[in-house]
């Protein structure tokens, strides 16, 4: 089957940006004396937590793809309502398991280096290169070769019918590098791990695979990403001006950017990681925007007479996870005790002020092929002690379930921890500071924990395959030890078929499979919302994925 999705041409531009200046600057931008004389604006956003890395194969969280999204393009954009439109690709053909990109001419990287079709494959061979480790890589290793037809084509394919691979080329992971700054850091991680390999025979290597190639890559795996992480390199409509570890990153516009004009000079993520210093900084114009707002002091911010809040419906849910192949969650009785037991509109309006959804199954409502047609997980006493009653353990169990550090997670555990209490289960909480408790949750020794996915690309593949296809055991995002042969058989239609009607009709059965087998039950979808101050900035979009969308901003007289 043959199907051509030829992708608009719009030329829209990139996301969200964070600012840092002092005082003095943001009133001098916000009086008019800064733009008057520059033609431009200098834009300051706060930030609750710092970025872990400008290299865009390095991590997967929400902080840095704000910034990488200003930084580099990729190939296909994603709209705030989640259109997938033009990019560093003006088209996008797929016939079966192959896919020609046309690419764009005349981008430059902000190194004054052409963009040209070498570095889309220097880019996606790199994702995938053990060396660099990405935990992205899952997102792009269906792609088997990578032909270059022309300067400004390139042919793409994949081990079988991918049709998702539109909103992967989309993700911030698959920012384009440009293939000086990716030859220079895998020299610079060559030299410092000492080796004799040269470059070329490094790609050589990387190519043929084997033992040989598995010994530098461990060598030089400590060193890779350091050249990126200090100097990235993309096309974006920002560059990187100066950053200052803990606190801030100052990003100025691209005088080159290919994609038209910008309003602001400097973009200046500023981390601030109390919530009243960052509200208190958006109210007396220290920052323009802040990335996140406590649910509890969304009405102070609506009420300020200079900040409101742009609201958004995010692709988010939050679960809480079985370890499925352990005793007593290996019996679908005790998971469905534990889903109706647990009182899911206390814990929205108690906890998160009603900035929540009740989660009717495994994917958001926001993200395509959500199944609207399903029940809600009712909060049923009754009904759970009966699961309990007809379980391995009827007369109940002592568990524990792990949480991240946050007051907030803390206090949703305590809800389920009372609410389990009354069919006889005796929970003890234990929090971990986050990445601690990322690295626990990986090794699938849990009893029970609560963690959160966003599905970011929109598409329902990357919020189902990853978390429960039996092959996700190996990392990918299927911590709970899950696997169901037709469920798998379902996924993997959703990914193949370019049909639109038999995804939904494969991902609405899959949906209905997940609710009945309940390896982690859904709690709630999230609902987004950024702080902006009206009186220095308009323009400001927040898109479903979170990241604050600046290509349109502009600054009042």
């Amino acid at each position: 089957m043959q199907k051509k999705l030829w992708l608009l041409m719009l030329f829209t531009m990139l996301l969200v940006l964070a600012a840092c200046t002092d005082d003095s600057d943001v009133d001098e931008a916000a009086e008019g004396d800064t733009e008057a004389e520059s033609g431009g604006g200098d834009l300051v956003i706060g930030m609750i937590s710092e970025a872990v890395s400008l290299d865009p194969h390095v991590s997967n969280d929400i902080p840095s793809a704000q910034l990488r999204t200003q930084i580099y393009d990729t190939l296909i954009e994603q709209t705030v309502d989640l259109e997938l439109t033009e990019g560093l690709a003006t088209s996008f053909e797929q016939d079966g398991d192959k896919w020609t990109l046309g690419l764009k001419e005349g981008a430059t990287f902000h190194n004054g280096s052409e963009f040209t079709a070498e570095d889309v494959k220097a880019t996606l061979e790199r994702v995938v290169d053990p060396s660099v480790g990405s935990s992205a890589a899952f997102m792009f290793e269906m792609i088997n070769n990578i032909e270059i037809t022309d300067d400004y084509e390139i042919v793409l394919t994949t081990d079988y019918p991918f049709t998702p691979l539109p909103s992967h080329l989309a993700h911030n992971t698959a920012g384009i590098l440009s293939k000086e700054v990716i030859d220079e850091d895998y020299q610079n991680a060559l030299d410092e791990a000492g080796s004799d390999v040269t470059l070329e025979e490094y790609y050589d290597l990387r190519e043929q695979g084997g033992t040989d190639f598995e010994a530098v890559s461990e060598d030089i795996g400590t060193y890779v990403g350091a050249v990126i992480s200090e100097k990235p390199d993309g096309t974006g409509h920002l560059k990187l001006q100066e950053r200052i570890p803990g606190n801030e990153i100052v990003l100025e516009k691209f005088e080159d950017f290919h994609g038209g004009e910008r309003q602001f000079n400097t973009v200046t993520y500023r981390v601030i990681p109390e919530n009243s210093s960052r509200l208190a900084e958006l109210e007396t114009g220290g920052i323009s925007i802040t990335d996140t707002v406590d649910p509890s002091s969304m009405d102070r911010v609506r009420d300020h007479e200079s900040t409101d809040i742009i609201d958004q419906d995010g692709l988010s849910m939050t679960y809480l996870a079985f370890n499925y192949t352990k005793e007593p969650f290996d019996d679908e009785n005790v998971r469905k005790a534990i889903s109706h037991a647990l009182d899911r509109e206390q814990i929205i309006s108690g906890v998160l002020d009603n900035r929540g959804i009740h989660a009717k199954n495994h994917i958001s409502p926001s993200v395509f092929a959500h199944n609207e047609d399903m029940e809600e997980v009712a909060f049923d006493l009754d009904l759970a002690k009966e699961y309990m009653a007809n379980s391995s353990m009827p007369d109940g169990f002592d568990t524990t379930i792990w949480t991240s550090d946050s007051e907030q997670n803390r206090d949703i555990a305590l809800i389920m921890q009372e609410s389990l209490g009354e069919i006889g289960i005796d929970v003890k909480i234990e929090q971990y500071e986050f990445g601690a408790f990322l690295d626990m949750a990986n090794q699938g020794n849990h009893d029970m924990f609560m963690l959160q996915w966003i599905t970011v690309t929109g598409d329902p593949n990357y919020g189902l395959y990853p978390m429960f296809h039996t092959d996700s055991q190996d990392g990918s995002g299927n911590r709970w030890n899950y696997s169901n042969p037709e469920l798998d058989g379902y996924l993997e239609e959703g990914q193949q078929t370019s049909d639109e009607n038999e995804r939904v009709e494969a991902y609405a059965t899959a949906q209905e499979i997940l609710m009945e087998d309940l390896p982690i039950t859904p709690l709630y979808y999230g609902q987004l919302g950024v702080g902006v101050n009206n009186t220095l900035v308009d323009g400001v979009e927040l898109d479903p994925v979170g990241i604050v969308r600046i290509e349109n901003v502009t600054f009042p007289e």
